[in-house]
């Protein structure tokens, strides 16, 4: 992961890559992917960026729309691509904390705290992991509360539970509903409301 303090708003172009979960709209250039941000993110963005689709897509957003396609099919479990988030140095070594959950798994904030040498200072990861700028690819929605519940994320809580169980169905069996979804071609409707499953770290 690339250190890029400045502000990844400035002048960004955005592509919009199709998933089972709607829309990501990506930004990045030919060497680093910089942005992904989730269908529900966009009316609260700050972004001032454009969307593109008149334009060559830049090679990193080609290989991060790659490798999106494998993580929905259930094909691939660890992303492999050459990241510049746009953040302080604490921002960036929690995000790289967050990298190194495995698929399927998760960790509390006080977890990752520790895993970046500052006890105590959970409520600076979950701010840190609120401006996560490279959302499902540094896997902010792996990060629960300390109870083992669900906490906020910036798709909406039925995203994180819908991408954890995706994971988790593929880790059991290979295939999800997200991933069969994908081999049809379609999107899947997440609920407004769904009961959300409590989970251990």
């Amino acid at each position: 992961m690339r250190g890029n303090s400045a502000g990844a708003a400035d002048a960004v172009r955005l592509w919009p890559v199709e998933t089972p979960v709607g829309t990501l709209r990506l930004a990045g250039d030919d060497r680093w992917l910089q942005v992904l941000q989730l269908p529900s993110e966009r009316a609260r963005s700050r972004d001032r960026g454009r969307l593109w689709t008149d334009e060559r897509m830049p090679r990193s957003v080609e290989l991060a729309e790659a490798q999106l396609e494998a993580y929905f099919a259930g094909e691939l479990r660890r992303f492999e691509l050459p990241l510049a988030p746009a953040g302080t140095a604490w921002q960036r070594g929690v995000w790289q904390a967050l990298s190194e959950i495995p698929f399927g798994e998760t960790a509390s904030y006080a977890e990752i705290a520790r895993r970046v040498g500052s006890p105590g200072a959970a409520r600076a990861v979950g701010l840190a992991n609120a401006r996560n700028p490279i959302a499902l690819i540094i896997p902010c929605h792996r990060v629960i509360g300390a109870s083992g519940g669900l906490t906020g994320y910036g798709g909406g809580l039925a995203l994180k539970a819908a991408l954890l169980e995706h994971e988790r169905e593929i880790l059991a069996r290979g295939a999800s509903s997200l991933s069969r979804a994908l081999a049809r071609g379609a999107v899947v409707p997440l609920p407004a409301q769904l009961r959300l499953p409590t989970m251990r770290v």
